[in-house]
């Protein structure tokens, strides 16, 4: 029952956020429940942990708003939904900000300190010099970095509140707290026991500036000018050979000279050797399908390593490696052993300690002493890769990593992960595609290891022999009840700390993993893997994996992959993939472009209902232009919500029962639009179309308000009668169902306007069915189609003659055809009554029109 005391006199949207945030929290409203929950009954969500640095844009609104109507959705539809919250916290951006703040480094060789106070606390963004920052463990690191976070974590939880995530904030987790990196840790122990982890020494993508490896999932081309240098070997003949090359200074790691085995300019030469330009190396002419007859020359240098290239020519004919480029980025001090003349090795001193840019400029000038540069360097612009986070070309060098199998060289796997993306229902379907072209065009395993600090230590040791030299080829690796462990801090199995890095002892593994390798696990980090079984056998796998489509290669692929090897399944049933956030510009908006837009004013402006609105027009897998400065979705949104405070306030002042029975044909007519309506948007969440599920809700509502609701509100206020209870009974229940239709996208307005009248929450209540309404509106819709047409006739007619929409009207006629007719006739009442209209005639014709209407003479 309506209790008026609780409908404000002005509804306002200011402050429900607020408001209802509280009850819902002291109410638990979007509490899991397991009692009595079975896996057919849950609706779990392997909900996108954001990272916990920085600050939130409104890319995050927009993808999580989805997520969001989906889960409320559910849970209407009386599925008990398990929609938890993570905190992404390991990253390079966090290690920089301790480094500074704390007045701190990582030393992983360094022992735990459970005392440890930092020098500093508060000292970002004064830089403190590396000279001057304390070293310590990696443990008293990342408790640093923890700490840090936990303030990221705290804004980002108040700004998912405010914009009315139904997150069940009683299950979060961190991908850095000890649940996590026991999880992490454990499947990683399978994975090396079940021989899909392993080490090897091999050519590893490294960012020089952050002095890590690279995986292929974190690569990415950029264009950038660069020159082509034609240079000549020397054959034994005295003839010579010509290569164009970009990178000149990579010839004393050059090993051979490459071309297609078709390539008739250069068949004589395969099976004999050239030798290489200042450095005076003899390499053999070798034949690979990879070389390129029209780039070039045509005939190109293998060098150890200038590109993702030569790592497959080297590894595929069984090349020598000659690395010359160090972990920092410079040419290393020693020469190849290759090099052996003396004016060999005079040159490669000259390079030794350079960057690889001033090494370049100084075998240009080296090759122009010598002649062997003809002509000057081609100006040219070419795709280099970069790591996606960092800002100078990677190089390859030679590390000893850690990998996970991931189908690149095992057909049988990628049949598996392959036939996995079948069995997940996509949405939209197109975005299936993304992941099949990613998995078809693996080229090596997924490197896992990173040399990081703020990550999940790989939980291995190495034996040192009697030299001290470490046995990496017998690893120690931790089992299940040393978990979770930092190897560095804690000494091996069967050894005691006093033996670390004493010949005969031990040495802890110092290298992190990819924070993908944890991430790929949000599945099991939420659903209690190994620490809640009955959680997990509830959940798992889970109903559905909302993300963006940027990290379909890395997320989606790298949990699809561990689900397989861990459980041997598709980690969800469902995958719903947003679009990109673009400005004005139609740019993607990111903090490299300075585009990125805060969402906190903008909620704070108009409301997070507002916000949420504009979030769920569109589409799944859809881009949509954001424009600060006339934000008009947003702005549709407010007049939505505001509109529908406004609507349920007039609705709920008539006197009368919504359970009333509904006589008029006209309200019977109006409830079977209603019905079609819920069937639609039914049918269209279903789909995880919640853009059109939107769309149809908002027609029929502006419909029911200025046509339905101005049509019938004469009858409504009227004294007591048949006609007038269902008039207010037919108002009453559209509202009840709008309000929940409407919930899944406002629901600050919808909860405010539904507490009016209900107890409990909106948000808990059942979801509009068509049984509610097929027997109270067997009139079918036309006659409520056909009666807003009468009303835009009659008010157009008024306008056109310059009078008021309440001017009296003496008469006026409708034609239509007849069939049209006999249904309007049952409205007439209601139609006199909203346009003033005395004596209202009906004339046969073909086309629907109003005319003919004569105005009463003003009294004297």
């Amino acid at each position: 029952m309506t209790d008026t005391a609780r409908i404000p006199d002005k509804p306002a949207l200011e402050g429900l956020e607020a408001k209802w945030g509280g009850v819902w929290e002291s109410d638990g409203t979007y509490r899991f429940d397991r009692d009595g929950a079975t896996r057919e009954s849950i609706f779990s969500i392997d909900t996108p942990p954001p990272t916990a640095s920085g600050s939130l844009h409104i890319g995050h609104v927009f993808s999580y708003t989805h997520t969001d109507l989906m889960a409320r959705y559910q849970r209407m539809r009386g599925r008990s939904v398990f929609y938890p919250m993570g905190w992404d916290d390991n990253g390079l951006p966090t290690e920089r900000r301790v480094q500074n703040y704390y007045g701190v480094r990582c030393d992983p060789t360094l022992p735990y300190e459970p005392d440890f106070e930092p020098p500093f606390e508060g000292a970002e963004g004064k830089s403190v010099k590396a000279a001057d920052q304390v070293p310590i463990s990696r443990r008293n690191f990342i408790e640093l970095c923890e700490k840090l976070t936990v303030e990221d974590e705290q804004h980002f939880e108040a700004l998912w509140r405010s914009l009315g995530l139904s997150v069940d904030w009683t299950q979060t987790y961190r991908t850095i707290a000890d649940e996590a990196i026991f999880t992490s840790q454990l499947a990683f122990i399978r994975n090396v026991e079940r021989g899909e982890a392993y080490q090897a020494l091999a050519p590893t993508l490294w960012d020089v500036t952050f002095r890590t490896a690279v995986a292929q999932a974190e690569l990415e081309d950029r264009e950038q000018p660069g020159h082509y240098h034609r240079v000549t070997f020397h054959r034994p003949d005295g003839g010579t050979v010509e290569i164009e090359t970009s990178r000149p200074e990579l010839i004393p790691a050059c090993v051979a000279l490459v071309a297609h085995p078709d390539d008739e300019r250069y068949q004589p030469l395969f099976g004999t050797t050239v030798t290489t330009p200042v450095f005076g190396v003899e390499v053999p002419v070798v034949a690979h399908h990879l070389a390129q007859k029209d780039k070039g020359t045509g005939i190109a240098m293998i060098c150890t390593f200038g590109d993702v290239t030569d790592v497959v020519w080297w590894r595929e004919l069984d090349l020598p490696n000659r690395t010359i480029i160090g972990f920092d980025g410079r040419i290393i001090a020693d020469a190849p052993d290759a090099i052996t003349s003396e004016a060999g090795r005079a040159a490669y001193a000259e390079l030794a300690g350079k960057t690889a840019y001033s090494a370049k400029q100084a075998v240009v000038e080296l090759l122009r002493a010598s002649g062997d540069l003809l002509g000057e360097p081609k100006s040219i612009t070419h795709p280099v890769k970069f790591f996606e986070k960092g800002e100078r070309p990677l190089e390859i060098v030679s590390t000893r990593q850690w990998y996970i199998v991931n189908g690149a060289r095992d057909e049988a796997l990628k049949a598996r992960l392959l036939e996995h993306g079948r069995e997940i229902d996509w949405h939209p379907d197109f975005m299936r595609i993304r992941y099949e072209n990613w998995v078809g065009g693996l080229s090596g395993d997924w490197l896992v290891s990173r040399q990081r600090f703020f990550g999940v230590p790989i939980p291995v040791w190495y034996r040192l022999d009697g030299d001290g030299n470490p046995l990496f080829d017998e690893p120690i690796v931790a089992t299940q009840d040393l978990l979770p462990v930092d190897p560095s801090s804690a000494p091996a199995p069967g050894f005691d700390e006093s033996q670390r890095g004493a010949p005969g002892g031990f040495i802890g593994e110092h290298d992190v993993m990819d924070t993908w390798a944890t991430s790929s696990l949000t599945p099991q980090l939420a659903g209690g893997w190994e620490r809640d079984s009955e959680l997990f056998d509830l959940v798992f796998p889970y109903s559905l994996r909302p993300q963006g489509q940027d990290i379909i290669r890395t997320w989606l692929f790298t949990t699809t992959l561990r689900a397989e090897l861990e459980h041997g399944a598709a980690p969800w049933a469902n995958a719903a993939v947003s679009g990109f956030i673009v400005d004005p510009d139609r740019k993607k908006m990111s903090k490299s472009k300075g585009n990125v837009v805060t969402p906190a004013g903008l909620l704070e402006q108009h409301g997070s209902d507002a916000v949420r609105y504009w979030a769920a027009s569109s589409r799944l897998g859809t881009d949509a232009a954001f424009d600060l400065q006339n934000p008009t979705q947003v702005k549709i949104g407010r007049r939505l919500a505001i509109k529908v405070l406004n609507a349920a306030k007039f609705i709920l002042g008539f006197a009368g029962r919504a359970d009333a029975p509904v006589i008029v044909p006209v309200d019977r007519s109006m409830l079977a639009g209603l019905a079609d309506v819920v069937t639609s948007a039914t049918r269209a969440y279903d789909a995880y179309d919640h853009a059109r599920a939107l769309e149809v809700a908002e027609t029929f509502f502006w419909t029911f308000c200025d046509d339905y609701l101005e049509l019938v509100k004469e009858r409504a206020y009227g004294a007591p009668s048949p006609e007038q209870a269902s008039a207010v009974a037919a108002l009453k229940t559209a509202l009840d169902v709008l309000l929940r239709l409407f919930a899944p996208v406002i629901p600050f307005a919808t909860e405010e306007a539904w507490r009016w009248s209900n107890e409990g929450s909106v948000h808990v209540a059942a979801w509009p069915t068509l049984d509610e309404l097929a027997a109270r509106g067997e009139a079918g819709v036309e006659l409520l189609e056909l009666t807003s047409l009468a009303l835009t006739g009659i008010r157009r007619a008024k306008t056109d003659a310059k009078a008021s929409q309440k001017t009296p009207v003496a008469s006026a006629v409708i034609a239509a055809p007849a069939a049209a007719i006999a249904l309007l006739e049952s409205a007439a009442p209601d139609l006199c009554a909203v346009g003033r209209i005395a004596d209202l005639r009906f004339e046969d014709a073909e086309q629907f029109e109003v005319r003919d209407i004569a105005f009463e003479a003003p009294e004297a």
